[in-house]
């Protein structure tokens, strides 16, 4: 499914050569002090994930991660239990502002705030931070929901509640649960783990009515042929299966069949509703409330 329109234009970025990879932009200017480590100490991911060959586990040590794990859980739900509809949104750290894709996420962003989605990304720079702008700039809920990195981390000024994660595997159940659909821009590893891991939830009926938008078609497109070609043709997903993305360039059309599928989910819900007789054993999705606007910036420009 598709529909694809022009991008919004902008300067792109210099063309670069065949050496390593475009580096990260400037981390954004607001630290996180608890993830501050000393140069080459681990991540807890990197501790909980280690193996030591030679060596017994430390079996004590490793039950009482589970603690440190659990709180993290608890103060995720806590933080996001009242967010309302939202969408996550995921894409490369590296889009600067002036990028088509940075321009692309501030403006579906703001469409989807504008609409009363509250806005979910990873916190970070790049699309992270265009989403979280177009947000911010429609008056809606910006979410940010970062994590330990070996390299220093920070959040980028335009989220407005923040949660900091140590354990990758708790921040995507967040980015999953509060979400009403994913809007996946151009990225990395990072943002294909996030695709593929909402395609293989949707696929085994984890989530059900759940939008995923790919932005960006010419980035895209390729990895659409090769599910036709090689895995659709040697029947390891279902031709149904391919169904379950949208590829577009619009952002109106990225926020448009997002509303639409939670209106329909709305609809569905109230049926069922009525057809148990209305003691409330079927829950009703919050309605959508566009923000209103404000009268003065929350915060200066950067």
């Amino acid at each position: 499914m598709s529909e694809p329109t022009s991008m919004p234009q902008a300067e792109a970025d210099e063309p670069q050569g065949r050496g390593a990879p475009v580096p990260p932009p400037p981390q954004p200017p607001v630290p996180i002090a608890e993830f501050q480590k000393r140069p080459g100490e681990a991540t807890e991911d990197e501790r909980l994930l280690q193996r030591h060959p030679h060596r017994l586990p430390d079996t004590p040590s490793e039950a009482w991660r589970v603690f440190r794990i659990m709180g993290e859980f608890v103060e995720g739900f806590d933080t996001l239990g009242g967010v309302g509809p939202a969408v996550s949104i995921f894409g490369s750290a590296r889009s600067l502002p002036g990028h088509p894709e940075y321009a692309a996420a501030q403006e579906t962003a703001r469409r989807l705030a504008a609409a009363g989605f509250t806005i979910i990304t990873g916190g970070g720079p790049g699309v992270m931070e265009a989403a979280n702008r177009g947000a911010w700039e429609a008056g809606g809920e910006s979410v940010g929901c970062n994590i330990e990195l070996p390299f220093e981390q920070g959040t980028n000024q335009y989220v407005a509640t923040a949660i900091n994660f140590r354990y990758f595997f708790v921040r995507k159940m967040m980015f999953v649960k509060y979400a009403e659909a994913f809007v996946i821009f151009p990225g990395g590893f990072g943002t294909m783990d996030e695709l593929f891991e909402s395609l293989t939830l949707i696929q085994t009926g984890k989530v059900r009515n759940f939008p995923v938008v790919l932005f960006g078609s010419a980035y895209w497109n390729g990895l659409i042929e090769w599910l036709r070609g090689p895995m659709l043709e040697g029947r390891k997903i279902l031709a149904d299966d391919l169904g379950i993305m949208t590829v577009t360039d619009s952002p109106e059309y990225a926020a448009r069949i997002i509303v639409e599928s939670y209106e329909e989910n709305c609809r569905r819900a109230e049926a069922e509703s009525q057809r148990s007789g209305g003691n409330g054993s079927v829950p009703q999705p919050p309605a959508l409330r566009p923000p209103r606007a404000r009268a003065t910036p929350a915060r200066e420009e950067p």
